[in-house]
């Protein structure tokens, strides 16, 4: 017989030696559940509009009491009578994927897609940022909220550039999973970035020859003869980190750089500096039996070792990155036409050789100055 489910009835249920639930003799379906282990729990049966039968545990006794659950169990009746199955939208809910989840689809889906130093970025982010902060919320339940506190939080740390390059990586992660059936909307949009300046630090003559000299010096041969060849040639870290030794036309003195090595996914053919050329011969003499002609740092990387050069010559601000930008900077002040730098560069549009034209405009002017000196200023 159903019983008026008070705090006292509750108290009063006695274990059995299997579990049976007490139903209520006013609210239709609320019962309390009695384990033989002697615990609790409020539930409500119910049908749903199919004519089947479900029953949803609201919580455990005496966590919750009788009040709290009954007026739970009214609110699930109203759900009810509006067509709705709440305990299968709770199982949906558990089911539902987690950002780990999108995260996961996004390194086998997407990321093969991009540059391995972009792999590496946004592995690291993921690893770092996202996933501890996100990594159990539903994709379902990120909002513009949620994506702005995190954005908040790394740029607090001191760290603003950071958390714009995370903002951008969700926002593509969002993008995706709104073509892979994750979600309809991107909650990133409308999260305010943080202001960034472009940082461009060219070496001066001065400083590049004082850097040169530090890395003749340095014990660490094969960390230093690819730092100089950076610097020499403009190549990027990752295209002298997984060069290979047939890339090189050592008798000629060319280095032809792969597609799969390249940014713009093409052929790039550089002619190499007497310096680079004599460096190569030098350091081939070093590794014989190599493929990779820098294997060490293409297994542990570069930043170790040029931190602490870049320390050792004075140059704490130095991004390994700059070298490249010293190299097209250090030609253009010598008179190179830019044309003449992308090309070097391996540059595919013309706009990427552009941030170099106020240099070229110093060096016109620095000739054009000439012709004050032969015509005189007329006193």
């Amino acid at each position: 017989m159903p019983i008026r489910i008070t705090a006292q009835a509750v108290s009063k249920l006695k274990p059995r030696a299997t579990k049976f639930i007490e139903y209520d003799v006013e609210l239709r379906g609320f019962g309390v559940r009695v384990e033989p282990s002697g615990h609790k729990s409020y539930v409500l049966t119910y049908r749903t509009r199919t004519a089947t039968q479900r029953r949803i545990t609201i919580g455990r006794h005496p966590e919750w009491s009788v009040a709290a659950a009954r007026t739970e169990a009214e609110e699930l009746r109203v759900r009810i009578g509006r067509g709705e199955d709440p305990l299968a939208d709770r199982e949906n809910t558990r089911e539902a994927p987690t950002m780990a989840d999108l995260a996961a689809d996004y390194v086998k889906r997407h990321l093969p897609t991009k540059r391995p130093s972009s792999r590496e970025e946004d592995l690291r982010m993921l690893r770092v940022q996202i996933l501890p902060a996100l990594g159990k919320v539903k994709v379902a339940d990120v909002d513009h909220k949620t994506v702005a506190a995190l954005h908040s939080t790394i740029t607090k740390r001191g760290t603003p550039t950071r958390a714009n390059a995370v903002k951008r990586l969700l926002s593509k992660m969002f993008s995706l999973s709104i073509r892979w059936g994750y979600r309809t909307d991107n909650p990133c949009i409308g999260v305010v970035m943080n202001p960034e300046q472009n940082r461009e630090r060219f070496l001066s003559p001065a400083e590049a020859a004082r850097l040169m000299k530090v890395l003749a010096k340095d014990e660490d041969r094969e960390s230093a003869t690819a730092i100089m060849l950076a610097l020499l040639t403009g190549a990027r870290r990752n295209e002298l980190l997984k060069a290979t030794w047939d890339q090189f036309d050592l008798e000629v003195g060319t280095w032809v750089k792969p597609s799969s090595h390249t940014k713009q996914k093409r052929i790039h053919r550089v002619p190499l500096t007497p310096h680079a050329h004599e460096l190569l011969v030098a350091w081939r003499k070093e590794m014989p039996h190599e493929s990779l002609v820098f294997p060490t740092r293409a297994e542990l990387g570069i930043r170790a070792p040029w931190e602490r050069i870049r320390e050792q010559a004075g140059l704490p601000d130095v991004r390994f990155h700059d070298l490249r930008h010293s190299y097209a900077s250090l030609l253009v002040n010598d008179g190179v036409e830019l044309l003449t730098v992308g090309k070097l560069l391996g540059h595919s549009q013309a706009q990427s050789t552009m941030r170099y034209a106020h240099l070229a405009d110093d060096t016109l002017r620095t000739a054009t100055s000439r012709v004050s000196k032969l015509v005189g200023n007329g006193r």
